[in-house]
């Protein structure tokens, strides 16, 4: 029973406020009420199977990523957008990536290097690291006993190799090949495929044989010779700038003997070819059509594809379109396509816009450093993203970026180990990025030191060592 002085009391207040105060009990709550208030902490997270890249920012979760371990559960497919003006970070996450997958015994890493400076591509410090010499595509060496890739090479299936020289066509032209042009070409193909047996097939060849078709490729259509001469004119005027212009030597000759396909890391340095010009597009066609028939096998094997300068494979609808096939048939094999672009809105609205959708739509993951307000808009509405997201873009600091995996959105700041930044930091790198250095030089010593204490055996290995890794479901 209440009080006198408590009843006078509940009366008094029920008087001028219309109710009866009553005692307030304990607050009691469970975990699970506790992370429905506090969202940021509630945010589902990506599983602990893969590699680390950083940190949420909002909840401090350590954020980990993997698309083999997501794929068919979270991602409908293992490929992935990068996008962000220099400086913020791109280069630096793709390296410590690439290191940290490479843990892994069954994962193996291309990189198509368009950048460089000194001579060099910007992956050759990772890659003498390792112990693997980088395979420099450049006119100049090539012409004394440099590397060649041979678009003819008997590895590449017939279909292949007609689709790729149509594509070199197209792309230098910067139009679709007509059908009169298209029959030359295949007439001189095949021809060249039946006869020459004694040796690998070489572009010379092509070239030669649309300047002197054979009389019965044109009776076989019922048309005359010399129709059949002029129709293949231009392409034999294309063909030949990668036999005796600006490409000479590193397409026009047998495949050079003894590149190591089966290293856990093979660079193809491309930092020699102005990247601006039309050689790039074709340069970057050759290599992913020789890789998907060279490199790509039906094995047990997770393959990394990383492409710097992505943006002259998804910019041109011919290349774009032998990509699209690369990718299709990468999710069957285990394959995982990273496209490395500055600028989204320059694709889309290009040329190539219809391709270029084709391509980012296969990416599931997208990540998104710094931007213009206005470029952010852009990317926004390409890909989809939450309001939120678009707006926080432009404000991003260094090293910290937006991460899109198949619809959930985090923003993830990316860390680097002591061990990781002698390889990932170029004299460029450092000056463009220095502040993010800095700022993630506190976190990533923690970070390494955790690392150690988990597995000191593990950490402490080499980049490329025999070590044994951890299992799959273990963070790596």
């Amino acid at each position: 029973m209440l009080d006198p002085l408590s009843a006078v009391t509940d009366a008094f207040t029920s008087f001028l406020f219309g109710k009866v105060e009553t005692t307030r009990l304990p607050v009691r709550t469970s975990t699970g009420q506790a992370q429905a208030v506090y969202l940021p902490t509630a945010a589902p997270g990506l599983g602990d199977s893969g590699v680390i890249i950083g940190r949420e920012v909002y909840s401090g979760k350590g954020y980990i990523y993997d698309p083999f371990q997501l794929y068919g559960q979270q991602l409908p497919a293992p490929h992935w957008l990068v996008l962000g003006e220099s400086g913020n970070g791109k280069s630096a996450l793709e390296k410590t990536y690439v290191l940290r997958q490479l843990r892994f015994r069954d994962r193996q890493v291309v990189v198509l290097d368009a950048q460089g400076e000194d001579g060099v591509g910007e992956w050759n410090l990772i890659a003498q690291q390792l112990g693997i010499t980088p395979i420099r595509l450049d006119p100049t060496a090539a012409l004394n006993g440099g590397i060649r890739l041979n678009p003819l090479d008997p590895a590449i299936t017939t279909t292949g190799q007609l689709a790729l020289l149509r594509t070199i066509i197209e792309v230098a032209t910067g139009r679709g090949l007509d059908e009169r042009a298209g029959f030359a070409l295949k007439v001189a193909h095949a021809y060249v495929n039946d006869t020459i047996l004694d040796r690998q097939p070489v572009l010379t060849d092509i070239v030669e044989q649309l300047r002197h078709p054979e009389a019965e490729s044109a009776e076989s259509m019922n048309v005359d010779i010399d129709d059949v001469r002029a129709w293949g004119l231009d392409v034999a005027l294309v063909l030949d700038r990668l036999v005796d212009g600006d490409l000479r030597g590193m397409f026009d000759g047998p495949t050079t003997a003894g590149i190591d396909l089966d290293a856990p890391l093979i660079v193809f340095d491309l930092s020699h070819i102005d990247r601006n010009s039309i050689a790039m597009p074709i340069l970057m066609a050759i290599v992913g059509v020789w890789l998907e028939h060279t490199w790509i096998r039906p094995d047990r094997k997770k393959r990394i594809f990383l492409v710097e300068e992505a943006w002259h494979i998804i910019n041109s609808p011919f290349v774009a379109q032998l990509f699209q096939r690369l990718l299709k048939f990468g999710r069957r094999l285990g394959l995982s396509f990273v496209a490395v672009v500055h600028h989204l809105s320059d694709v889309v609205d290009g040329a190539a816009a219809k391709e270029a959708a084709a391509i980012l739509k296969m990416a599931s993951t997208r990540t998104i450093y710094a931007q213009k307000a206005d470029e952010a808009r852009a990317t926004g509405r390409v890909l989809g993203l939450p309001r939120w997201a678009v707006e926080i873009i432009p404000t991003l600091t260094p090293g910290i970026a937006v991460w899109d995996v198949n619809g959930n959105v985090q923003v993830v700041k990316h860390l680097i180990t002591d061990a990781e930044r002698p390889l990932v930091y170029t004299d460029r790198a450092m000056t463009e990025d220095g502040a993010f250095a800095r700022e993630a030089s506190a976190e990533a010593a923690a970070a390494e030191r955790a690392a150690a204490a988990r597995n000191a055996d593990y950490a402490d290995a080499p980049y490329g060592s025999p070590a044994a890794p951890p299992s799959e479901s273990t963070v790596a």
